[in-house]
């Protein structure tokens, strides 16, 4: 049974890995780690844990947690991590990280986009990027798994195929993000409140959200060049989702034809034909956010325009889960030799 401790369980990440874990067959949490509730019963701050979870909450010492557990998550902001991390650590327990701290390989770009120092850029270099589609290989040996992005799952995984193809003009790739109001976090926020979100929709971080250098890094290795996009994001007034539509124009080929509708498919049909947790949609079906709400699936499906030349890659998946808890669940399975769909059997809830 892989023991676990969580850092910042109270939070809406955290709290999906609490409800992921718990009905993990190997896996059992042994410390809820809370800044703001020390000392309260877990179960009185999420109320759907009653009876469910008897722990009360503790606080967030690294060094204690690290001889009680075999895996620690850390679902917090950013630079909490980055500001404890040392070698003592790595050697005693396994770490996933929620936040954006070991995303980004250059700490001079984390800096400039989080506007905060990077406390252990010397550990930059081993933590693996855990997209466990692309380095699964990699996460399995690792000591320190940097868990994606919500943003930049659902980007990249809805326009890799093409990328990694080199199918698509990449100087033309615009990505166009709506997420509900749980990508916020659940600390307070005048721009969060009901009053402000609701009957409304709103782009935010135009030209400056701090997802964009990691969808930009990742995209980067896999076309074996730098990739600049233009990523806007948007506030909607719903719980959970992602909806991804990415526009691009398709890369001319030798005899000057553009590739066709069902050569762009076969291409998504063989990327993503063993993957367990990406689901290739049939031809004209459009991804919807509540077709994988509470589930660990990615949808994705690809429209070509004939008239503009350009190509249409469209995504849709659960921000708490693929984008956050469920992914890193899916991390620690690779680390511990689990099959990796452990504890991820979830049925998209509907209605």
């Amino acid at each position: 049974m892989i023991r676990v401790g969580i850092v910042g369980a109270t939070g809406y990440a955290g709290g999906e890995l609490v409800r992921l874990l718990l009905g993990h067959p190997e896996a059992r949490i042994v410390w809820y780690g809370s800044k703001s509730y020390i000392e309260k019963p877990y179960a009185m701050i999420y109320r759907n844990m009653f009876r469910l979870v008897e722990n009360i909450c503790k606080d967030d010492n690294l060094k204690e947690m690290a001889e009680q557990v075999d895996v620690i998550f850390t679902a917090t902001p950013q630079g909490f991590l980055a500001s404890l991390l040392d070698e003592e650590l790595l050697e005693k327990v396994k770490l996933i990280d929620l936040s954006a701290d070991f995303r980004i390989k250059d700490a001079a770009t984390y800096e400039k986009w989080y506007s905060i120092e990077h406390k252990s850029p010397q550990f930059l270099d081993q933590a693996v990027y855990g997209l466990c589609e692309v380095n699964r290989n990699k996460v399995k040996q690792a000591r320190l798994v940097a868990n994606p992005g919500c943003y930049p799952t659902c980007s990249f995984l809805t326009v890799y195929p093409l990328v990694r193809a080199g199918m698509l003009e990449l100087s033309t790739l615009i990505i166009d993000a709506k997420s509900g109001t749980s990508g916020a976090g659940r600390g307070a926020k005048t721009d969060n409140l009901y009053c402000e979100v609701n009957e409304n929709i709103k782009a935010y971080g135009v030209a400056s959200h701090r997802h964009t250098p990691e969808i930009e890094e990742q995209l980067s290795y896999v076309a074996g060049q730098k990739v600049t996009i233009s990523f806007t994001p948007h506030l909607v007034p719903m719980n959970r989702g992602i909806l991804i539509t990415a526009y691009a124009s398709l890369k001319r080929k030798a005899d000057g034809s553009l590739p066709a509708a069902d050569e762009i498919r076969a291409v998504y049909e063989e990327c993503y034909k063993d993957e367990s947790f990406v689901r290739f949609l049939p031809e004209g079906s459009c991804p919807e956010t509540k077709w994988v709400e509470g589930s660990n699936y990615v949808d994705v499906n690809v429209q070509t325009d004939e008239r503009t030349g350009r190509v249409i890659m469209l995504g849709a998946m659960d921000n708490l889960v693929k984008g956050a808890a469920g992914q890193a669940v899916q991390n620690m399975n690779l680390l511990f030799g689990l099959p990796e769909d452990s504890g991820l059997a979830l049925v998209p809830m509907f209605p």
